[in-house]
Protein backbone atom coordinates (compact mmCIF):
# COMPACT_ATOMS: atom_id res chain seq x y z
CA UNK A 1 0.00 0.00 0.00
CA UNK A 2 1.58 3.37 -1.13
CA UNK A 3 0.53 5.81 1.59
CA UNK A 4 1.37 9.61 0.90
CA UNK A 5 1.79 12.74 3.62
CA UNK A 6 1.17 16.01 2.87
CA UNK A 7 3.10 18.42 4.61
CA UNK A 8 0.95 21.22 5.08
CA UNK A 9 1.87 24.73 5.78
CA UNK A 10 -1.34 25.48 7.39
CA UNK A 11 -2.96 28.90 6.63
CA UNK A 12 -4.25 29.84 10.34
CA UNK A 13 -7.67 29.73 10.25
CA UNK A 14 -8.69 29.56 6.62
CA UNK A 15 -10.24 26.51 5.74
CA UNK A 16 -11.00 27.25 2.13
CA UNK A 17 -7.46 28.47 1.56
CA UNK A 18 -6.22 25.24 2.92
CA UNK A 19 -8.64 22.94 1.16
CA UNK A 20 -7.52 25.15 -2.22
CA UNK A 21 -3.57 24.12 -0.98
CA UNK A 22 -4.36 20.54 -0.18
CA UNK A 23 -5.96 20.41 -3.51
CA UNK A 24 -3.22 22.02 -5.89
CA UNK A 25 -0.35 19.99 -4.20
CA UNK A 26 -1.99 16.86 -4.24
CA UNK A 27 -2.86 17.34 -7.79
CA UNK A 28 -1.06 14.95 -9.57
CA UNK A 29 0.11 12.42 -6.90
CA UNK A 30 -1.24 8.80 -6.72
CA UNK A 31 -1.56 7.11 -3.50
CA UNK A 32 -3.97 4.13 -1.97
CA UNK A 33 -4.21 6.68 1.12
CA UNK A 34 -3.54 10.52 1.59
CA UNK A 35 -2.69 11.93 5.36
CA UNK A 36 -2.98 15.15 6.07
CA UNK A 37 -1.71 17.05 9.23
CA UNK A 38 -3.63 17.49 12.86
CA UNK A 39 -6.10 20.51 12.42
CA UNK A 40 -5.51 20.81 8.67
CA UNK A 41 -8.37 22.69 7.50
CA UNK A 42 -7.62 25.61 10.73
CA UNK A 43 -4.38 25.11 12.65
CA UNK A 44 -3.94 23.47 15.89
CA UNK A 45 -6.42 26.64 17.34
CA UNK A 46 -8.02 26.88 20.42
CA UNK A 47 -10.28 29.15 19.23
CA UNK A 48 -12.98 26.15 18.94
CA UNK A 49 -16.04 27.73 19.01
CA UNK A 50 -14.60 30.14 16.01
CA UNK A 51 -13.37 27.10 13.69
CA UNK A 52 -15.43 24.87 13.79
CA UNK A 53 -17.65 23.14 11.08
CA UNK A 54 -20.64 24.52 11.25
CA UNK A 55 -21.53 22.32 8.51
CA UNK A 56 -19.03 19.41 8.56
CA UNK A 57 -17.03 21.66 5.59
CA UNK A 58 -13.44 19.93 6.27
CA UNK A 59 -15.92 16.73 6.73
CA UNK A 60 -17.38 17.13 3.21
CA UNK A 61 -13.66 18.42 1.29
CA UNK A 62 -12.25 14.79 2.76
CA UNK A 63 -15.22 13.05 0.95
CA UNK A 64 -15.28 14.66 -1.95
CA UNK A 65 -11.58 14.14 -2.63
CA UNK A 66 -11.02 10.70 -1.99
CA UNK A 67 -13.90 10.25 -4.56
CA UNK A 68 -12.12 12.28 -6.93
CA UNK A 69 -8.54 10.41 -6.45
CA UNK A 70 -10.05 7.14 -5.73
CA UNK A 71 -8.18 6.92 -2.52
CA UNK A 72 -8.85 7.52 1.61
CA UNK A 73 -8.19 10.36 3.06
CA UNK A 74 -6.71 11.04 6.52
CA UNK A 75 -6.81 13.44 8.66
CA UNK A 76 -8.02 15.66 11.84
CA UNK A 77 -10.36 18.78 12.46
CA UNK A 78 -12.23 21.01 15.12
CA UNK A 79 -15.98 19.58 15.20
CA UNK A 80 -18.68 20.45 17.37
CA UNK A 81 -20.72 18.07 18.75
CA UNK A 82 -24.05 19.15 20.77
CA UNK A 83 -22.10 21.57 22.58
CA UNK A 84 -18.62 19.78 22.85
CA UNK A 85 -15.76 20.14 21.15
CA UNK A 86 -13.72 17.50 20.13
CA UNK A 87 -10.42 17.24 17.77
CA UNK A 88 -11.52 14.60 15.44
CA UNK A 89 -9.79 12.38 13.44
CA UNK A 90 -11.32 11.39 10.14
CA UNK A 91 -10.51 8.06 7.95
CA UNK A 92 -12.36 8.45 4.80
CA UNK A 93 -12.70 6.07 2.42
CA UNK A 94 -13.36 6.41 -1.69
CA UNK A 95 -16.55 5.40 -1.51
CA UNK A 96 -17.37 7.94 1.62
CA UNK A 97 -17.75 5.70 4.57
CA UNK A 98 -16.64 7.46 7.31
CA UNK A 99 -14.52 6.18 10.68
CA UNK A 100 -13.47 8.67 13.23
CA UNK A 101 -11.21 8.48 16.23
CA UNK A 102 -11.36 11.71 18.46
CA UNK A 103 -8.28 12.60 20.18
CA UNK A 104 -7.55 11.19 24.00
CA UNK A 105 -4.78 12.80 25.39
CA UNK A 106 -5.39 16.06 25.25
CA UNK A 107 -2.14 19.04 25.33
CA UNK A 108 -2.82 20.53 28.53
CA UNK A 109 0.42 22.38 28.41
CA UNK A 110 -2.03 24.66 25.39
CA UNK A 111 -4.91 24.43 27.02
CA UNK A 112 -6.56 22.23 24.60
CA UNK A 113 -8.07 20.23 27.73
CA UNK A 114 -9.78 23.52 28.82
CA UNK A 115 -11.45 24.19 25.47
CA UNK A 116 -11.74 20.29 23.39
CA UNK A 117 -13.44 16.99 25.24
CA UNK A 118 -11.50 13.95 25.24
CA UNK A 119 -12.13 10.50 23.36
CA UNK A 120 -12.75 7.36 25.13
CA UNK A 121 -12.21 5.02 22.54
CA UNK A 122 -8.94 3.37 20.41
CA UNK A 123 -10.27 3.44 16.89
CA UNK A 124 -8.38 0.53 14.60
CA UNK A 125 -9.65 0.83 11.08
CA UNK A 126 -9.17 -1.76 8.17
CA UNK A 127 -8.40 -0.65 4.51
CA UNK A 128 -6.26 -2.52 1.68
CA UNK A 129 -6.22 -5.44 4.24
CA UNK A 130 -4.11 -3.28 6.44
CA UNK A 131 -5.10 -2.09 9.79
CA UNK A 132 -4.75 1.44 10.85
CA UNK A 133 -4.66 2.59 15.03
CA UNK A 134 -5.58 6.15 14.65
CA UNK A 135 -3.65 8.83 16.74
CA UNK A 136 -2.89 12.60 16.93
CA UNK A 137 -0.43 13.97 18.29
CA UNK A 138 -0.54 14.02 22.15
CA UNK A 139 -1.11 10.63 21.79
CA UNK A 140 2.48 9.78 20.87
CA UNK A 141 3.84 10.45 24.31
CA UNK A 142 1.13 7.22 25.98
CA UNK A 143 2.54 4.17 25.16
CA UNK A 144 -0.09 2.20 27.11
CA UNK A 145 -2.84 3.85 24.82
CA UNK A 146 -1.08 2.55 21.75
CA UNK A 147 0.27 -0.79 22.93
CA UNK A 148 -0.48 -3.75 20.12
CA UNK A 149 -2.65 -6.85 21.46
CA UNK A 150 -2.12 -7.98 17.93
CA UNK A 151 -4.52 -5.90 16.73
CA UNK A 152 -3.49 -3.53 14.59
CA UNK A 153 -0.52 -3.68 11.28
CA UNK A 154 0.37 0.23 11.30
CA UNK A 155 -0.31 3.21 13.46
CA UNK A 156 -1.38 6.56 11.78
CA UNK A 157 0.17 9.98 13.71
CA UNK A 158 -1.08 13.32 12.25
CA UNK A 159 0.28 15.88 14.15
CA UNK A 160 1.17 19.50 14.84
CA UNK A 161 4.40 18.89 16.79
CA UNK A 162 6.77 22.29 17.09
CA UNK A 163 10.13 22.27 16.04
CA UNK A 164 11.31 23.08 20.08
CA UNK A 165 10.36 19.63 20.91
CA UNK A 166 11.26 17.76 17.68
CA UNK A 167 13.47 15.53 18.53
CA UNK A 168 10.56 13.73 21.30
CA UNK A 169 8.68 13.33 18.25
CA UNK A 170 10.99 11.52 15.92
CA UNK A 171 12.47 9.11 18.57
CA UNK A 172 9.18 8.41 20.05
CA UNK A 173 7.30 7.93 16.70
CA UNK A 174 10.30 5.33 16.25
CA UNK A 175 10.44 3.75 19.78
CA UNK A 176 6.31 3.33 19.24
CA UNK A 177 6.93 0.59 16.03
CA UNK A 178 9.69 -0.55 17.56
CA UNK A 179 7.78 -1.84 20.59
CA UNK A 180 4.41 -2.66 18.61
CA UNK A 181 6.37 -4.48 15.56
CA UNK A 182 4.35 -1.99 13.42
CA UNK A 183 4.38 0.44 11.20
CA UNK A 184 4.23 3.98 12.08
CA UNK A 185 3.83 6.79 10.21
CA UNK A 186 3.85 10.33 11.83
CA UNK A 187 2.91 13.06 9.59
CA UNK A 188 3.35 16.54 11.21
CA UNK A 189 2.72 19.85 9.76
CA UNK A 190 5.51 22.64 8.51
CA UNK A 191 5.34 26.37 8.61
CA UNK A 192 4.88 28.71 11.32
CA UNK A 193 1.27 29.10 13.10
CA UNK A 194 -0.97 31.96 14.36
CA UNK A 195 0.80 31.19 17.75
CA UNK A 196 3.98 32.22 16.21
CA UNK A 197 5.39 28.35 16.73
CA UNK A 198 7.73 27.49 14.26
CA UNK A 199 7.00 23.64 12.57
CA UNK A 200 10.22 22.12 10.61
CA UNK A 201 9.44 19.25 8.21
CA UNK A 202 9.99 16.55 10.58
CA UNK A 203 7.32 13.57 9.53
CA UNK A 204 8.65 9.60 9.11
CA UNK A 205 7.20 6.24 8.33
CA UNK A 206 9.63 3.95 10.59
CA UNK A 207 9.42 0.04 10.12
CA UNK A 208 9.02 -2.35 13.23
CA UNK A 209 12.43 -2.60 13.31
CA UNK A 210 12.98 0.95 13.63
CA UNK A 211 14.24 1.54 10.13
CA UNK A 212 13.03 4.51 8.28
CA UNK A 213 11.20 3.68 5.15
CA UNK A 214 9.62 7.26 3.77
CA UNK A 215 11.19 8.96 0.75
CA UNK A 216 10.82 12.47 0.89
CA UNK A 217 10.33 15.20 -2.24
CA UNK A 218 9.11 18.69 -2.24
CA UNK A 219 6.43 19.00 0.62
CA UNK A 220 5.40 15.05 0.13
CA UNK A 221 6.38 12.15 2.32
CA UNK A 222 5.79 8.64 1.01
CA UNK A 223 5.92 5.11 2.07
CA UNK A 224 4.92 1.35 0.74
CA UNK A 225 3.37 -0.60 3.40
CA UNK A 226 3.98 -4.33 2.72
CA UNK A 227 2.20 -6.52 4.87
CA UNK A 228 3.95 -9.42 4.01
CA UNK A 229 7.41 -8.12 4.96
CA UNK A 230 5.68 -7.60 8.21
CA UNK A 231 4.38 -10.75 8.99
CA UNK A 232 7.67 -12.50 8.05
CA UNK A 233 9.47 -10.09 10.57
CA UNK A 234 6.93 -10.86 13.46
CA UNK A 235 7.07 -14.40 12.58
CA UNK A 236 10.84 -14.44 13.24
CA UNK A 237 10.66 -11.96 16.16
CA UNK A 238 7.56 -12.77 18.35
CA UNK A 239 7.88 -10.22 21.10
CA UNK A 240 4.60 -9.32 20.91
CA UNK A 241 3.73 -12.56 22.21
CA UNK A 242 5.74 -11.90 25.94
CA UNK A 243 3.52 -8.45 26.18
CA UNK A 244 2.73 -7.38 29.55
CA UNK A 245 -1.33 -8.33 30.11
CA UNK A 246 -3.64 -5.28 31.39
CA UNK A 247 -6.45 -3.11 31.04
CA UNK A 248 -6.56 0.40 30.27
CA UNK A 249 -9.55 1.74 32.56
CA UNK A 250 -10.96 5.32 31.10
Amino acid sequence: MKITGLNLNIVWKNKNENFRLIENQLQNENADLFLLPEMFSTGFCMDAAEVTDKNEESLEFLKRISREKNAAFCGSSPVDVDGKFYNRMYFVKPDSEVVYYDKRHLFSFSGEDQVYTPGYHRVIVEYHGIRFLLQVCYDLRFPVFARNNDDYDAVLYVANWPEKRVEAWKHLLKARAIENLSYVFGLNRIGTDGNDLFYQESSHCFFADGKEVAEKKGNLVTADLNLDELKDFRNHFQFLNDRDDFEIKL
